[in-house]
């Protein structure tokens, strides 16, 4: 049996304001069903009805109250796209859910979130949809949340259909994750891939696809990071091996830019619900670094709305500073964090190592490009994250571009990747590159002036460039591998890049 029946008028006078710890959002009218179960067992289901109106809260919640003997919610939605003009913002309304432990911020009640990848979820004991926590079901006001990623100057007109089965729960499954160690080569590169997408969030492909291509791509160890949910934890465990590390964690998708939790504990939730302005950030950056994780601010300078970043980086453990092939917003990213190079060789303060990342969503997509090679003590979680956060890393495109990078002084000192040359400030100082697989490809050596030195590959891209120089005249150096330009004097794109060397004491 269903019993439909509809609530309009949740309009802006019969809103309320709920301030919830940093940020202000807006709370529906109640939406209730009956006090208890039917004798018939069956469904039940409301409609609401509404308009959000431009300059809305980022969240707004619609209080449902779930009975006893409730033993799965089902929730849809739509809304009205009419079309803009040019320049002008359309309608977009992501969705979610929080249940009877309420929606303050730190999510002890979350329970999930699809943003606008999905018209529709569900949430059982035993199951749920994609992006969702199964578990029971409780008695209690549950909240689903919306969120108004924009809003069109003529309003966002909305309709959510709630819809309650009732009848025996079943069994809550026992979750299962991927081991944190894999079948290692000791000290060695490793190479990975930490910021991709299934369809636990806004992707297509499975964690099974995923695994797949990511061992054709080479790839040592990849990282879980669906949009602001870790219900696909539990789900990556078949898809491990001694041939494949899988490291867990979650893209944290604010309004004021993107981060990745990168490799925490299983279970992991870490909320987003907070602006730069809110000052929350590094309450949740210290939640990441509590669960065995790095804070990984992604795609920086990214021009998709509220993909820039704007919480600066004092608590970031590493940047994203290559995301998927590379574009303008990743040149303008790698120059962004050359320059905090320079702060930090003037300073001796602590540095931030660069990463690259594919942000692989769905075909064509490829896995891997690019990816970030570790020197890690083993194929571990724990020396995995060592390594990329002291900065023992480069990047490259693909599986096919290897790099040596090092430099040496006198009395046989040796610096690599990450790691500072203790030299004498005039004592010569030798910069070697060792490149596989870049055909085409022109080395450049830049430090603190910018780049010192070039020189073209070989026709096979396997070559060795040395450059001298002293402490003095480069605080830092790293290097990078470039494709041919398409519209000089402009850089051609990257084919890999290191983190640097610094030199001197």
């Amino acid at each position: 049996m269903c019993n439909e029946e509809e609530h309009a008028g949740h309009a802006m006078a019969r809103r309320g304001l709920l301030v919830t710890g940093a940020a202000a959002a807006l709370t529906l009218g109640t939406v209730s069903f009956a006090s208890a179960a039917p004798p018939d067992g069956g469904r039940r289901t409301e409609v609401v009805r509404g308009t959000l109106p431009p300059g809305s809260p980022d969240y707004v919640y619609l209080p449902v109250e779930v009975p006893r003997g409730v033993r799965e919610i089902r929730v849809s939605y739509r809304y009205e796209r009419p079309a803009q003009p040019a320049g002008t913002a359309g309608n977009a309304l992501d969705i979610g859910i929080f249940d009877e432990r309420g929606t303050a911020l730190g999510g002890a009640g979350f329970r999930g979130w699809s943003g606008g990848a999905r018209t529709e979820f569900f949430i059982r004991a035993d199951e749920a949809t994609p992006g969702y926590i199964p578990g029971p079901v409780r008695p209690g006001t549950w909240h689903i949340a919306l969120g108004p990623y924009t809003v069109a100057p003529q309003g966002l007109p909305y309709e959510v259909t709630v819809t309650l089965t009732y009848g025996e729960q079943a069994p809550a499954p026992e979750a299962v994750h991927p081991p944190e160690r894999a079948k290692g080569r000791g000290r060695a590169w490793y190479r990975g891939d930490c910021h991709l997408h299934s369809w636990y969030s806004d992707g297509r492909r499975t964690p099974a696809e995923i695994a797949a291509l990511a061992r054709a791509a080479g790839l040592d160890f990849i990282n879980s990071s669906e949009h602001n949910t870790h219900s696909a934890h539990p789900h990556w465990a078949a898809e491990a091996g001694d041939d494949l590390l899988i490291l867990l964690g979650e893209e944290v998708t604010t309004r004021n830019g993107h981060v990745v939790a990168l490799g925490t504990d299983p279970g992991t939730f870490v909320d987003w619900r907070y602006r730069a302005r809110d000052n929350r950030f590094g309450h949740y950056a210290r939640e990441i670094r509590r669960a065995g994780g790095l804070v990984v601010p992604a795609h920086p300078h990214a021009t998709c709305i509220g993909c820039n970043w704007k919480f600066g980086f004092g608590e970031a453990d590493a940047v994203e500073v290559w995301n998927g092939p590379y574009t303008p917003d990743d040149e303008v990213s790698l120059a962004d964090w050359d320059s905090t190079l320079a702060l930090a060789a003037r300073n001796g303060g602590r540095w931030t190592p660069a990463m690259g990342s594919s942000d692989a969503h769905r075909d064509p997509d490829p896995v891997g490009t690019p990816q970030t090679v570790v020197l890690a003590d083993d194929l571990t979680r724990e020396a995995i994250l060592d390594g990329i956060k002291a900065g023992r890393s480069y990047v490259a495109e693909s599986k096919n571009v290897s790099l040596g990078f090092s430099a040496a002084g006198g009395r046989g000192r040796h610096a690599g990747i990450g790691e500072r040359l203790r030299v004498d400030d005039k004592d010569p100082v030798t910069v070697r590159l060792e490149v596989e697989g870049a055909p085409g490809c022109t080395v450049r050596f830049v430090t603190d002036q910018g780049v010192l030195h070039s020189a073209a590959l070989p026709a096979s891209g396997t070559g060795t460039v040395e450059w001298r120089t002293t402490a003095r005249y480069a605080t830092y150096v790293r290097a990078e591998v470039r494709h041919a330009p398409v519209m000089p004097p402009l850089p051609g794109a990257l084919a890999a890049f290191t983190n640097p060397v610094f030199l001197g004491g």
